[in-house]
């Protein structure tokens, strides 16, 4: 069999030839993705990208004959050094050729890099192929979207493309013996009988007349009439689709500055992208608070300023409040990342923590913190000062609360913290280890 695939290549690349080049360079592209996505913004992230890769990484095994060794023969033009007869030496050493250039693997002049891009969908493949989400889908699926077909019996009319063959030839069959259609065989054991009877034989005439029938018989029943025909039947159907909701709380008091609510943003993009990738439906909720808290758009979150002191409890009980009012936990798959510097009125404490254990907690799939610090601060995963907000969640993850808690200072470590935050559990037991 012989199968011509003229699909068009998106863009008039050789598609199979690019995907197949990705899966050999696959672990080489994933470790460049990941170091370009270091240095670009957080908004290209899910666009285009050009990555570059060592060029050992495109490199394919290859089999070289070694001209020192082994038996060779040669036929060389004469000139003024060796005449006929004459026996050439080995290269000293035993060495062979001079290899991919001039100044030998990692020299000054061999090539060091390859550059290609990525579309945007296989760049967010292997940016975030190594993540995952807790719990994806403990809640159930609820909205509903007609976008899918599926096998609905059959009908009597349709596209050929769509012909049942097994059912048609069933339907022909049953017709066929009802109406006692002539088989080959028996035509073919008449012609046979009429063929070995000599012409004195006086059933010859009757048996002629027998076949005559037969073949008149076998052309007023098709072996396939139009209404044996039937075609599979397709109808859309309404198929349920996952959805997600995403709550962003912030504090934006007087002691949040503008590059600590740069860093919550960034984690914030990360997260919406990662969450898009993973659900057909996502919709996003910003709560921002200082000592009272409010839901407002995306633009009043990251752009108004305030001032004032710093109440987190304000922000989980608007948290409650919007989920109590839409967003049924049964039927979202519930996100929330809270972003702070970790300043909140010690009195505070026992609500906060009453409030995640009984309501905000169970209700979410995965509760994220994001300690926001100085720039001149220490790397993530250093905590040399615990806030009071820090120890009122930490003491809720030791008792087995579902609750993620990071710290950050630089803009380099958002990546290498959300990778902390979302990766497989046997790579985030590995790192941890």
């Amino acid at each position: 069999m012989h199968i011509v695939d003229r699909r068009l290549n998106p863009g008039g690349k050789s598609l199979a030839n690019r995907q197949r080049f990705l899966r050999r360079v696959k672990d080489v592209a994933q470790h460049a993705v990941r170091e370009s996505a270091r240095e670009k913004d957080i908004k290209d992230l899910g666009k285009d990208g050009r990555v570059t890769v060592p060029a050992d990484g495109v490199r394919e095994p290859r089999f070289a004959r070694q001209p020192g060794t082994g038996l060779q023969d040669h036929i060389l033009p004469g000139n003024k050094t060796y005449v006929e007869g004459d026996r050439i030496e080995r290269p000293p050493g035993g060495g062979g050729g001079g290899g991919s250039g001039e100044g030998g693997e990692g020299g000054e002049n061999s090539e060091d890099a390859f550059r290609f891009v990525l579309t945007r969908e296989e760049f967010l493949e292997l940016f975030l192929e190594d993540l995952e989400l807790p719990d994806l889908a403990k809640r159930r699926l609820a909205v509903v979207e007609t976008e899918g077909l599926r096998r609905a019996g059959y009908t009597v009319s349709g596209s050929p493309a769509n012909l049942a063959l097994s059912r048609t030839l069933r339907n022909s069959m049953s017709r066929r013996i009802a109406l006692k259609r002539p088989k080959a065989e028996e035509i073919a054991e008449l012609e046979a009988r009429i063929g070995a009877a000599g012409e004195g034989d006086p059933r010859l005439a009757d048996m002629r007349l027998d076949l005559d029938m037969l073949r008149e018989r076998a052309k007023r029943i098709p072996y396939v009439d139009p209404i044996d025909l039937r075609y599979r039947r397709f109808e859309p159907y309404p198929r349920p689709i996952a959805q997600a909701v995403m709550f962003c709380l912030m504090d934006v008091s007087g002691s949040m500055t503008e590059h600590m609510k740069d860093l919550a943003k960034r984690f914030y993009i990360l997260l919406h992208i990662f969450l898009t990738r993973r659900y057909r439906h996502v919709e996003i909720v910003f709560i921002r608070h200082t000592d009272r808290a409010t839901e407002v758009d995306e633009e009043t979150f990251f752009g108004s300023r305030e001032t004032g002191g710093t109440l987190v409890s304000s922000a989980l009980v608007e948290m409650k409040r919007v989920i109590t009012e839409r967003y049924d936990p049964n039927d979202w798959n519930i996100y929330a990342a809270q972003a702070s510097d970790g300043d909140n009125v010690s009195s505070d404490g026992p609500t906060s923590t009453e409030l995640l254990r009984a309501h905000i907690l169970p209700a979410c799939q995965h509760f994220a913190y994001l300690e926001v610090g100085d720039e001149n601060g220490p790397r993530a995963g250093f905590i040399e000062h615990r806030t009071t907000l820090w120890r009122t969640y930490e003491a809720i993850a030791k008792a087995g609360g579902p609750i993620a808690m990071r710290k950050v200072n630089h803009r380099r470590d958002i990546y290498p913290v959300f990778r902390e935050l979302f990766g497989r559990k046997d790579a985030r037991a590995e790192a941890e280890a």
